[in-house]
């Protein structure tokens, strides 16, 4: 067994079993000076002031965890992630500093293009190879579980070495992922004058495949005019439901396109960016009961000002996730305390309300609230020791890797210095 003993603060999160809305969303349930008792299962066992489950501590059968005064949180829940993919897009990044758009550059055949080809060369263990080096990166900020997209293949068979590959990801790293399906992220070069019928590919062939193997929970669609439309969107998300597949959606990142709209037709699990979406998307998400997925750390890397409504969305009762999109051109960051700095500066979320969106509501909206996400008993013990004394430094110290220790079902999977 392991005892966590002398934190700062036990940030539990502990409540209602479902995500949080509106004034709930700043509700952590902390316990000043807390504690917590692991059992061998890896699941938690007890959560209480330090004098409580110190009494529970049986001698030479029990590992303690002084914690050294520093926050105990739940590790962070990453739900939209990119972390499967070859090569970089550095390019591309000294492009836009130059002035060109993102846009420009994925018209003259860079940005998601640039990245598939570079993709679809690589072997899957190149690309298994690769992403343990991002692995890592997501276990030093404090992320225990991170979702992760395919869509750097866009054929069937390097869509489903992707796939492949995050599963054995899940397999030899502590991280836990959730794969997600994500052919129509693009339309590939060799089919940018047939798009109807790399539609059909992704319906008729890639998913049959990837739902055979269980090589995904989701399916994701980039709906966006220049790239599937609110019609080709539609088409090839039913088609995922008919395959078994939850839905989430790419919706309104660049234009208001309308895929707040269609996610909420759908009943989707997740809308994901929303930059440009209204208060009649807001609106159809609300009573649909979509959770919102909101991607700061994109709309910074790119140089935009345009973010997503928080601040209207939390207030119409949406239960909003904040998600890294950890990707090779749009987002370079697996670093979840960067996106909660950016919450607070630019979305007017308070640190209170960006810890809930990047740890419990995240679980839920990856199926997952009912084993992670929060420190109750039951639940698997994914944790992080952060090297502060209150939560709220995590967003107000920015840059900084605050995580010390985290710990993954209980065992040791990150320490700063070992």
């Amino acid at each position: 067994m392991l005892a966590v003993v002398n934190c700062s603060q036990l940030v539990t999160l502990r409540g209602a079993a479902r995500p949080r809305v509106g004034a709930e969303m700043r509700e952590l349930s902390i316990v000043e000076g807390g504690a917590m008792l692991v059992g061998r299962d890896g699941r938690i066992a007890a959560v209480g002031a330090r004098d409580e489950i110190e009494r529970l501590i049986v001698a030479g059968d029990c590992e303690v965890l002084d914690a050294g005064g520093r926050v105990c949180l739940p590790g962070f829940v990453d739900a939209h992630a990119h972390p499967v993919f070859a090569g970089t897009r550095a390019g591309e990044f000294e492009q836009r500093a130059a002035g060109a758009t993102y846009q420009e550059i994925a018209e003259a055949g860079g940005g998601i293009r640039a990245s598939v080809r570079a993709t679809r060369a690589a072997t899957e263990d190149e690309l298994v190879a690769a992403s343990k080096r991002y692995a890592l990166w997501f276990l030093r900020g404090g992320t225990t579980t991170v979702e992760a997209k395919s869509g750097y293949g866009l054929s069937v068979e390097d869509e489903l070495k992707m796939l492949r590959a995050v599963r054995r990801l899940d397999a030899e790293t502590p991280l836990q992922y959730v794969p997600t399906f994500l052919g129509a992220h693009e339309v590939p070069d060799e089919y940018r004058a047939r798009r109807a019928d790399y539609v059909e590919l992704v319906i008729q062939e890639m998913l049959p495949r990837v739902a055979a193997e269980r090589l995904a929970e989701f399916c994701d669609v980039f709906c966006e005019g220049r790239v599937f439309d609110v019609d080709e969107s539609r088409r090839i998300l039913l088609a995922a439901r008919a395959a078994g597949l939850g839905l989430r959606l790419h919706a309104d990142q660049l234009s208001l396109s309308g895929g707040a709209r269609l996610a909420a037709e759908l009943g989707a699990a997740t809308a994901d960016h929303l930059e440009h979406t209204d208060a009649v998307g807001i609106a159809a998400l609300r009573s649909a009961g979509v959770q919102p997925v909101l991607l700061p750390g994109s709309v910074y890397a790119l140089g935009s000002t345009r973010y997503p409504a928080a601040r209207e969305m939390i207030e119409a009762g949406l239960a909003v996730v904040l998600a890294t999109d950890f990707n090779p051109g749009s987002s370079p960051t697996p670093s979840m305390p960067l996106v909660l700095s950016l919450a607070s500066t630019h979305m007017r979320m308070t640190p209170a309300e960006g810890i809930t969106a990047a740890t419990v509501n995240a679980a839920y909206s990856l199926g997952r609230g009912d084993d992670v996400g929060t420190l109750e008993v039951g639940k698997r013990a994914d944790f992080c020791l952060h090297d502060c004394a209150d939560y709220r430094e995590l967003a107000y110290f920015f840059g900084v890797e605050h995580a010390h220790a985290v710990y993954v079902g209980g065992r040791l999977a990150f320490r700063r210095g070992a």
